[in-house]
C-alpha cells in the first residue's frame, strides 16, 4: 500500500462501498406486556408488514424476513444494499411503526460484503493446478485455467451482490480467527492460509444445491470479525455442513463462534400469526 498516495487517487467521501455491499442483520423479540395495551392488532398488522417489507421507503436490494427458533429472538431481518442507511432504514421504520413499542431490539450485526483473499485469482488458480500435478504445457492445463477465468467474473459478483435464496431454514452466526499462542490465525503464511480455505471451501462444496453461505465482513464494523449465513433447503443440512467443516484445520484450529440464530423463511403476515400476533 502506498503511504502517499496521489491527489488523483484519493476517493471522494462517500458512504457506499467502493466495493461491494452493507448487510445487515436485525433480530427482534416480541414485549407481550406492551402488545397487551396497543389493541386493534389486526388492524395494525398492514403497518407492520409495510415496514418490513420497505414497501414505502427506499427498498434494499436484497430484503428478507425470518421466523426465529429459540428465546433469542422471534424474527429477524436480513438486508443488503449499496447505501447503509437504506439498510437502517427498514429498522428505523420498524421500530417507529404502531408495533414498535412492542419489539425489543435483541442483536444486530453489521458487515459488508467483500471478495475473500483466499479465493484464488487466475495465476494462483494455475500454480495450484501445477502442484497437484498438471502439466502446464498440456491442452488439458490451459483449457482448466481458461474455464476457471471465465468463471471468476461470476464469483466475484455472487460475492459482492448475492442473491438471497428462497430457501426455507436459513442460520447466521458471526465468527473471528483466534489469535491463541501457538495457534495465531494471523500469523500463519499466506500459502498455509489459502491451503486452510481451500480445504474448508472444498468441504463445503459436498453440500452444492443443498447450501449456500454468504460470508460477510465486519472487522472495524462490528466486535466480530466475520458473519456467516447459510442458506439451506432442509434444516437438517444446516447441522451437517456445519458439522462437517468444523473438521477443517481453519475451524478446528483457528474458528472462534459466536451465538447461532435459526430462521426460517416467512412473510410478515405470517410472521404475526405465527407469534400469536392476530
Amino acid at each position: 500500500m502506498n503511504p502517499h498516495p496521489s491527489a488523483t487517487s484519493i476517493p471522494e467521501p462517500s458512504i457506499v462501498p467502493v466495493q461491494g455491499w452493507h448487510c445487515g442483520h436485525y433480530f427482534y423479540r416480541w414485549n407481550r406486556n406492551a402488545l397487551a395495551q396497543l389493541g386493534k392488532l389486526e388492524a395494525n398488522s398492514h403497518d407492520f408488514s409495510t415496514a418490513l417489507q420497505a414497501s414505502d421507503i427506499p427498498k434494499p436490494e436484497r430484503l428478507q424476513s425470518f421466523i426465529i427458533a429459540g428465546h433469542k429472538a422471534d424474527f429477524a431481518i436480513i438486508s443488503m444494499d449499496p447505501n447503509p442507511l437504506t439498510i437502517d432504514g427498514v429498522h428505523q421504520r420498524i421500530m417507529s411503526s404502531v408495533f414498535g413499542c412492542a419489539l425489543e431490539p435483541v442483536y444486530s450485526f453489521v458487515s459488508m460484503s467483500e471478495i475473500s483473499e483466499y479465493l484464488p485469482d487466475k495465476e494462483q488458480y494455475a500454480k495450484k493446478l501445477v502442484r497437484t500435478g498438471e502439466d502446464p504445457t498440456s491442452a488439458t492445463f490451459q483449457a482448466k485455467v481458461a474455464s476457471y477465468e471465465k468463471r471468476l467474473p461470476m464469483m466475484y459478483a455472487q460475492r459482492l451482490a448475492p442473491e438471497f435464496p428462497n430457501w426455507p431454514a436459513m442460520c447466521f452466526y458471526p465468527m473471528n480467527k483466534v489469535r491463541h499462542v501457538g495457534a495465531n490465525w494471523f500469523l500463519e503464511p499466506l500459502s498455509a492460509r489459502m491451503e486452510m480455505m481451500a480445504e474448508h471451501a472444498q468441504s463445503g462444496m459436498a453440500f452444492a444445491g443443498r447450501v449456500t453461505q454468504l460470508v460477510t465482513a465486519s472487522v472495524g464494523l462490528d466486535d466480530w470479525e466475520w458473519g456467516v449465513t447459510l442458506w439451506a433447503k432442509n434444516p437438517q443440512y444446516l447441522k451437517e455442513i456445519v458439522y462437517t467443516m468444523r473438521y477443517d484445520s481453519a475451524s478446528a484450529r483457528f474458528g472462534e463462534f459466536g451465538q447461532f440464530f435459526t430462521g426460517y423463511l416467512a412473510s410478515p403476515e405470517t410472521i404475526l400469526r405465527h407469534c400469536r400476533i392476530l
